[in-house]
């Protein structure tokens, strides 16, 4: 005669489980601290005030990339711009590259009367 396992089946103790109140709030609990924590270090989630960080950085980037392509373009389209491009090119220190560029009148935004800040980034792409 074959003898019986006394011990009840994975599933049939599955369906018998009673949690405590207290084990599903721990349960719930640690699951929420996971999930947030799984989240924030690799699943790339920020708060609001990191969001609106990096919002501002990527515009203030973009911004500054467009209005060097405008001056440059600005630059390229003066009548003597091969002249100046020499002459640019001849200025060593980054202060003097940043004059000339000023009183140029490249840096000057259309319809602006003075020259927008970021003038390093004209010079640079000037330089390339």
């Amino acid at each position: 005669m074959a003898t019986q396992s006394s011990k009840p089946s994975l599933a049939r103790r599955w369906e018998d489980y009673q949690p405590s109140k207290s084990a599903l709030f721990w349960a719930c609990a640690v699951t929420a601290v996971a999930t947030m924590t799984i989240g924030f270090s690799w699943g790339g989630w920020v708060t609001g005030g990191t969001s609106r960080s990096l919002a501002t950085t990527a515009g203030d980037v973009a911004r500054g990339e467009l209005a060097s392509a405008i001056w440059v373009d600005r630059f390229n389209a003066a009548p003597d711009a091969a002249a100046k491009r020499v002459e640019f090119k001849a200025l060593t220190d980054s202060y003097k590259k940043r004059q000339f560029i000023e009183t140029g009148g490249w840096a000057t935004m259309p319809g602006k009367t003075s020259p927008d800040l970021g003038v390093e980034s004209c010079a640079v792409a000037l330089a390339a």
